[in-house]
């Protein structure tokens, strides 16, 4: 699970930003918490701020992390692919523009019975990886051990927490721009693996990005073409929000598909349809999956990586979780992850949202919440409801109404809205336009008269 993601100097988060799914002492909703080790861990993050606060940065920064654990191998030596993926630091000022960003994490692994907690991370600058470094705490220890650290120069580089072999392989291979872990995990050196493969479980969906959508909603749950069991849990599925679909029937189609295909995880296309019961007959009218609507789409997207995280006991991040979905519809999704019951390998959800109708005590715990607040120089920062402080120094209590709190501006981080008056201007020009032509016809009038 993840515990604490921390970074900085990225896009609009100029300094160290810190989420932290570690649960605060207070009393709501005890029952969620879980307890792994030392460590007591939450299973969602709800985060709130305006638009362009920099909300869908942190999804960014997570996802950056991520795939640069997982594809950093591939940029040895190559400095123009290297180009490509580097950070894109704050750059609003010179200092920041040329600085190195930095991505860290606290979490623990799926499965580990010893309930080791691992800290890893690293910093990258224009040329490459500056810092690396991966400690592990046991379950009862109070310090964390170095597994490895690596600095700018050969000489900060400490490999110790690996085998000599391990070590030797390591040095000889290891570039500027190729992070430890993945290089490692490319090696079959275990450590460097499990901690690679903690990120390869994770899940992103971006619903702000049409691209994003687009491949979301062509892509098929695991064991769906084949299983009519896969299938009947998709309906059972819908079935918690849109009782008309009753199953599907599934065509593999020739070539490059249709408008209507899906990809399999075969990469073969599909033509899905959905299938109601008509109103008047126990007969099935078919319609294509592709013409449902967006929230049922959205839906169908979200399901494979619900599917996956739920199993695996990993992380969920979505960006604009609410876009075309109806606010219960958000909440039934939300309690899937809020309930021990279903959510058995404690999988984790991490969402940005506009939804204020989630922002209640009665759905979500104060540590549980989170905002994003952008200052008027382009910086973003982020803060949680459980640490915010009023104007006399007050706590937020648990009693608080959040939604109606958060909309007259308690909280901070809501848009700084002004008259939108560039209609009026526009028709006050037309006026003025007019009036002139009026008086230019006045003045030709004259001018015929005196002649």
């Amino acid at each position: 699970m993840l515990i604490q993601f921390n970074f900085k100097n990225f896009k609009s988060f100029r300094e160290e930003a810190t989420l932290d799914l570690s649960a605060a002492k207070m009393t709501e909703f005890s029952d969620r918490v879980v307890t792994i080790g030392s460590e007591k861990i939450l299973p969602v993050a709800a985060i709130y701020g305006a638009n362009a606060s920099g909300k869908s940065n942190i999804y960014n920064a997570f996802e950056y992390m991520s795939d640069y654990v997982a594809e950093s191998f591939r940029y040895g030596g190559e400095e123009e692919k290297f180009e490509q993926f580097r950070p894109t630091p704050f750059l609003f000022d010179s200092t920041s523009a040329d600085a190195e960003s930095s991505f860290e994490v606290y979490f623990t692994l799926p499965g580990d019975k010893a309930e080791k907690t691992y800290n890893y991370g690293f910093c990258i600058n224009k040329e490459g990886v500056t810092e690396e470094w991966l400690n592990v705490k046991a379950k009862t220890a109070r310090k964390y051990n170095t597994v490895f650290y690596r600095g700018i120069s050969d000489e900060e580089l400490d490999l110790s927490g690996f085998p000599k072999s391990s070590r030797d392989n390591i040095q000889v291979a290891l570039e500027k721009q190729v992070l430890i872990i993945s290089l490692g995990a490319k090696l079959k050196i275990g450590k460097c693996k499990d901690i690679r493969d903690w990120f390869l479980a994770n899940e992103f969906a971006d619903f702000a990005d049409p691209v994003t959508n687009f491949f979301l909603s062509r892509r098929l749950p695991k064991g769906f073409v084949e299983d009519k069991n896969v299938q009947q849990k998709v309906v059972e599925y819908f079935a918690s929000f849109d009782e008309h679909i009753r199953e599907f029937r599934v065509e593999k189609v020739p070539g490059d598909g249709d408008s209507n295909g899906h990809k399999s995880s075969a990469d073969e296309s599909f033509k899905i349809n959905a299938l109601h019961k008509k109103i008047d007959s126990d007969e099935m009218a078919e319609i294509p999956l592709s013409l449902e609507s967006a929230g049922t789409l959205k839906m169908f997207a979200l399901y494979p990586e619900l599917q996956e995280v739920l199993e695996k006991g990993s992380v969920f991040f979505i960006d604009e979780l609410n876009a075309r979905l109806h606010p219960l519809l958000v909440r039934n999704f939300l309690l899937t992850f809020l309930n021990p019951e279903i959510n058995k390998n404690h999988a984790q959800l991490i969402f940005t949202t506009h939804d204020t109708w989630q922002l209640s005590n009665q759905l979500l715990r104060r540590d549980e919440i989170w905002f994003v607040q952008k200052d008027e120089r382009g910086v973003s920062s982020l803060y949680s409801l459980a640490d915010f402080v009023d104007e006399a120094g007050v706590r937020i209590r648990k009693d608080e109404n959040y939604e109606k709190n958060y909309m007259v501006g308690k909280y901070g981080a809501i848009p700084e809205l002004r008259q939108i008056d560039v209609l009026q201007e526009n028709r006050k020009k037309r006026l003025q336009a007019y009036a002139s032509l009026l008086r230019e016809g006045e003045l030709n009038g004259q001018k015929g008269q005196n002649r």
